[in-house]
Order: structure tokens, then C-alpha cells, then sequence
């Protein structure tokens, strides 16, 4: 046969497979200009258009200061500060035309950068006129919902291109926004006009625009957190409904009490003026989203009016509010980038996100959103949850560092064994550790409060972000508590042994134990996810409907082949319920029979026993020992 009639594919096979016949390779484009800390020239004016509401739809008018007859790269937001990773939605811009002088210019999206948009801008032309859509999702499938019929949330890095070579903090721009008649607005940004619908804001850098979201809603209600304060803090208020917005002077006294005790930790602040986005909402899609002089924070629409049913979210604002001190002005080194389109790298999230954790359990007890008990009993829970994270075994803490950008946060079927951003919740087990340690040593005299104090609380009323290393963490526990703080963390960091660190509990007074009834904390918080947690027995976490939704790494369940997905119909041959399988386990162990499920695996079924006779077991912390309970001490009020 003629080679011309050869598959293409069987002719490269060949090819390939010939010594010294190699393939020819088409060259890669030179990468896109690299960012320079210098001026852009010129304003840029951006518009944003918020009113429909019914399709989700923003729409975008850019104005951009140019030269003519150069080349210019605009560039959509890749990287998103406080995302960690790379998350833009560049899927979501559509429709972008490109004007000058009222014709039409073409533009070219690079063909590795698909972030990237590449301009030959006409000769004599001062400024390009953009027009685009950001489609934001219609439907949960397609991402998080910003846009509902009572509310909206904007992030300016989904409906903004900027010119790439310029550190982002030397591009100046001039934001606006119409939103729909009768919407209030809550935002970080300074209003400069407001013509019906439509509010201009002060020009500002891009960086800062990023940096301060918008929420906007129907039904809107702005509380004064610090009156009296030498520094604004409001809490802003959007809702499904106006009944919703209904808050007791009790509830807004907790909250002004965040803002105090943050004060009082810190000793400093790093904003002109601060403000709390909360929407209250089922509608809208959840989120909890630190920035600088605000934070995008999403809870259950009952937050106010069923306050004792939401004990599980309620320390949301002061994980956020802490992130303004650590996260936002301190910042990991490896985390802070020239503009939204360099990578940023993650290996201090243990400090950024872990100790923002610790802060923000503490400071919702210090200030009441949770009593003493619950923030144990919340303690307890987490403990447990990392005690049997079995995945230790392979994955060091530290490498989940990278799960921003290695998972994208997408479900994982063995958790328990993969593993996941865990530097969160072990971060703040490793803080506590960290805590009371420093109380033991110096004898109740120093506390991880005075590290907060001398590591986040420099320069203030600066909010000119200051970055950090892993020497300089250590150099400041020292100046605190002289200790081998390198050997301590890297310990933690990059361990493999058994367990969770849990001696920030033992050294704190307390013990975690294992009994037959959950705590209230844990109660509410099954009622919350609107699942059963067996974790601690059998070995997996289940819906009201009886579907698996986690199941523990060689566990019970796990040995006998249950996964994720799968159905629960029957227990020891009785349909499927909540209560009728704690039954089966309580018998069990009295009876020491194995427990009967018959399982359904999309249309196949099949019968397993689960030999497991250790009874229902929930996590608590029990007051242990004589001395004193710095747990106590952690969690109270600062005088």
C-alpha cells in the first residue's frame, strides 16, 4: 500500500518508533510581559451594569488609556487573593468587543495564557472601549450563585481585564455600578456620586478595587459595630426576606463584642474603616471571603431569628475579621504576587489560614457567639475528626499546603485518607499546642496572645500589606517564649506519627473522650449538615435519606465495601432510619451480633454485615487534673 494511504496516526507511530526520527515540535509563545512596579498611564473607568437580576447576567463597560500603534496584553484575574489558588472564571466572560475611535479592533487570546488577550492597538488611538458580559451561574452546577432576585454579590475580579506589565497596585481605576432600583449597596469602597441607580466610587487602585466586593440587596439593614470608635465598623445586612433581618440587642452587643475583643488582642488596626457583608440567605451561594477593609461572609437565612440552631457557623465573621490582621496586612511571602495571573504558592497556610482558624474559635467564645461549653465541645469535635484522619500516614500536614491548587476543592471520595486542606482545623490544633505551651513555660505570665500582638500588630492603621517567612514566625515566638519553635513546628509540619497534636488540650485541662450521647454542639451541628456523623463508630457519615456521604479510611464500613454514593435501604432486614440504625448499633454491642444493611450501588444491590460492637461514640472534653485549665483561661472574655 502507498504510504500516502496510511493513517496519519500509524504513519507518527512509526516515526516515533525509528531511532534518531524525532517529531518536530511546534515552539511555545514568549511568555506574557512580567509585571513592573511602575505607573500605568492613565485612569481606567469600568462600569458595571447589575440590574439583571433574572438572568444573572453583568454587564461591563471598560474604558482603558492606551498608545497607539503598541501592542497591549489585557489580562482576566486567574489568581484570586484569599482563594490560594487558581479559581478565575474566565469560562464566565462573554461577548468582549473592543472599540476605538468607534471601530471594531480585534483581539487574540494567547494560545497557552487563555487568561491572557492580546491587542494591536491602532495607530493615533487613546483609549480602548470594552464591552463584556460576565455570565455569572444560573444554576448551582455551574458555579457558586452571585446574583438572586432579592440580592447580588460582585467580585470585581469577575468583571475586570487589566493591562498586564504593571504591578496591579499602580493601575488607578474609577469604579461604578447600577444596581436595581431600590437595592442598597454595602461595600469597602468610598463613594464618590450617586445619580439614581448608578454610584461612582472614588478612584482607587485596582488593587484595592479587588480587594472591596460589593453586596447589594432588597432588603438591607447597616449596624454601627464600634459607636464611638475612633474607627468605623459596620455590620452590612442582606436577606431573602425583611423578616429575616430581625436582630436581638443581644445579638448585636455579641457582635460589637467581636470587634472589641479583636482589639484587644491585637492592639492595633490595619483599615480606615471596616465592613462586615453578611447575607442571609439559601438562595445565594455561600461563601466566607477575607479582604482588607471588609469580608464577603454567607450564612444560614435564620442566622438571627433560630440563633441557638446555627451554633456551628456563628464563629464565620471572626474567622474573616482576623484574616484584616493575618492574611491580609501580614501575609506569607510566597502568597503575596504582583498582579492576579503570577501563581502563588501556599506553604505557609498554616499560619495564614491555621492560626486564623485558632483566632477565630477563640474570639467567637471571648466575645459570645459561642458559650465556654460549645466552643469545648466544638474543640472536641475537630480533635476527634483529626485523631483518626488516618492519611498522616503518607501525607505530612504541610502538603496539604497544596490542595488549593492540587484539588480545587473538588469532593474527595477517602478524606480521611487523601487528606485535604487540612492545615485549617490540625493548624489550629498545632496553635493551641503553641499556646499553652508558651502558658506552661512562663508560668500563666505569656500567652500566643502576646505573639498576636507583637506579630500582627506593627504599624497601626497601616494597611500596607507586610510579608513574612517561616524564620520570621519563629524569631517572633521568641521574642515571646524563648523555645526550639523551628523543631516544634517543622515537627508538626512534617510528621507521619499516630494522631492528631493534641497536647494543646491535655497542657489546657482537658481530655477528649469518647461517650454514647452527642453534646448539643454536635447535636446541632448533624441538624446543620442535615447528616448523621458515625464517624467514631462504624465509620461514616450519612444523609437523612440514608446515601453515604464519607466514609472512614479502613473503618468498619469502609472493610465491608461501603463507599461514598452508596444507599442504605435496609438495617437487619427493616427499612432504612436514622434512629433504627443508632438502635442497631447500640445492640450490637449488647447483643454482639454484626449489623445487616442491604445496600443499594446505582442498580446493583447487595448484603453486608458490618462487624462492629463498640457502640455509638461522640466526642467530648472532660476536665482533667488539678491545674490550671488554660482552656478556660483562652476562651474567656479579655479583661
Amino acid at each position: 500500500m502507498p504510504i500516502n494511504n496510511f493513517p496519519v496516526a500509524l504513519i507518527l507511530f512509526f516515526m516515533t518508533s525509528i531511532p534518531g526520527v524525532a517529531v518536530a515540535q511546534s515552539e511555545l509563545p514568549p511568555p506574557v510581559v512580567t509585571p513592573q512596579d511602575v505607573p500605568y498611564p492613565g485612569v481606567i473607568r469600568l462600569v458595571v451594569d447589575a440590574t439583571d437580576i433574572d438572568r444573572h447576567i453583568f454587564f461591563v463597560h471598560e474604558t482603558i488609556p492606551v498608545r497607539g500603534g503598541e501592542s497591549l496584553t489585557l489580562m482576566y484575574p486567574q489568581w484570586l487573593p484569599a482563594n490560594h489558588s487558581p479559581r478565575g472564571r474566565v469560562d464566565k466572560l462573554a461577548g468582549l468587543m473592543i472599540h476605538a475611535d468607534g471601530d471594531r479592533v480585534e483581539w487574540t487570546r494567547d494560545p497557552v495564557n487563555v487568561f491572557a488577550y492580546h491587542v494591536e492597538v491602532p495607530v493615533g488611538v487613546k483609549t480602548l472601549e470594552l464591552e463584556f458580559q460576565f455570565v455569572s451561574p444560573t444554576d448551582a452546577k455551574q458555579g457558586r450563585i452571585v446574583m438572586t432576585p432579592e440580592m447580588l454579590n460582585l467580585q470585581w475580579t469577575a468583571v475586570t481585564l487589566y493591562p498586564a506589565g504593571h504591578y496591579v497596585r499602580q493601575i488607578m481605576v474609577e469604579p461604578s455600578v447600577r444596581v436595581p432600583d431600590g437595592w442598597q449597596v454595602a461595600t469597602a469602597l468610598e463613594t464618590a456620586s450617586i445619580t439614581g441607580s448608578l454610584i461612582a466610587f472614588k478612584a482607587l487602585t485596582l488593587e484595592h478595587l479587588i480587594d472591596s466586593p460589593i453586596f447589594a440587596g432588597r432588603y438591607f439593614k447597616r449596624l454601627d459595630l464600634n459607636p464611638g470608635g475612633a474607627v468605623p465598623v459596620h455590620l452590612n445586612i442582606v436577606a431573602d426576606r425583611d423578616d429575616l433581618l430581625a436582630i436581638t440587642p443581644e445579638q448585636l452587643e455579641v457582635h460589637r463584642a467581636l470587634v472589641q475583643e479583636a482589639g484587644k488582642l491585637y492592639g492595633s488596626h490595619h483599615y480606615e474603616h471596616y465592613d462586615f457583608l453578611l447575607a442571609l440567605t439559601d438562595r445565594m451561594g455561600g461563601i466566607g471571603l477575607e479582604h482588607h477593609q471588609s469580608s464577603e461572609n454567607g450564612v444560614k437565612p435564620t442566622y438571627f431569628t433560630a440563633w441557638e440552631e446555627h451554633a456551628r457557623g456563628r464563629d464565620l465573621l471572626a474567622h474573616e475579621y482576623v484574616h484584616s490582621w493575618n492574611g491580609k496586612f501580614r501575609r506569607p511571602a510566597d502568597l503575596w504576587t504582583p498582579d492576579y495571573n503570577v501563581p502563588m504558592r501556599g506553604s505557609l497556610l498554616w499560619v495564614y489560614e491555621g492560626q486564623t482558624q485558632y483566632w477565630g474559635k477563640v474570639l467567637a467564645a471571648r466575645a459570645g457567639f459561642h458559650s465556654k461549653q460549645q466552643a469545648l465541645d466544638a474543640l472536641a469535635y475537630v480533635a476527634a475528626i483529626f485523631d483518626y484522619r488516618v492519611g498522616r500516614e503518607w501525607r505530612a500536614l504541610k502538603d496539604t499546603t497544596n490542595d488549593p491548587v492540587a484539588s480545587m476543592r473538588r469532593p474527595h471520595p477517602w478524606r480521611s485518607w487523601g487528606r485535604s486542606e487540612d492545615y485549617y482545623s490540625e493548624g489550629q490544633l498545632i496553635w493551641l499546642d503553641a499556646d499553652t505551651l508558651i502558658r506552661e513555660m512562663s508560668g500563666g505570665e505569656k500567652s500566643l496572645d502576646d505573639f498576636a500582638r507583637t506579630f500582627f500588630g506593627i504599624n497601626d492603621g497601616s494597611f500596607v500589606p507586610v510579608t513574612y517567612t517561616f524564620d520570621d514566625v519563629v524569631e517572633a515566638l521568641n521574642s515571646v517564649q524563648v523555645y526550639d519553635w523551628a523543631t516544634f513546628l517543622s515537627d508538626r509540619l512534617n510528621g507521619h506519627g499516630q494522631g492528631a497534636p493534641l497536647d494543646g488540650i491535655r497542657r489546657g485541662g482537658y481530655e477528649l473522650v469518647f461517650t454514647a450521647t452527642p453534646s448539643e454542639y454536635f447535636a446541632g451541628s448533624e441538624a446543620s449538615r442535615e447528616e448523621t456523623d458515625l464517624t467514631f463508630s462504624v465509620g461514616m457519615v450519612i444523609s437523612a435519606e440514608g446515601v453515604v456521604t464519607a466514609v472512614q479510611w479502613e473503618g468498619p464500613a469502609f472493610n465491608e465495601g461501603l463507599t461514598v454514593g452508596n444507599e442504605i435501604i435496609a438495617i437487619n432486614e427493616v427499612a432504612f432510619d436514622v434512629d433504627h440504625l443508632k438502635r442497631a448499633i447500640t445492640g450490637a454491642k449488647q447483643a454482639g451480633a454484626a449489623i445487616d444493611m442491604l445496600i443499594k450501588d446505582d442498580d446493583r444491590y447487595r448484603t453486608i454485615s458490618i462487624e462492629y460492637r463498640g457502640g455509638l461514640r461522640y466526642p467530648h472534653l472532660v476536665r482533667q487534673g488539678s491545674e490550671p485549665a488554660y482552656l478556660d483561661l483562652i476562651f474567656a472574655p479579655k479583661d
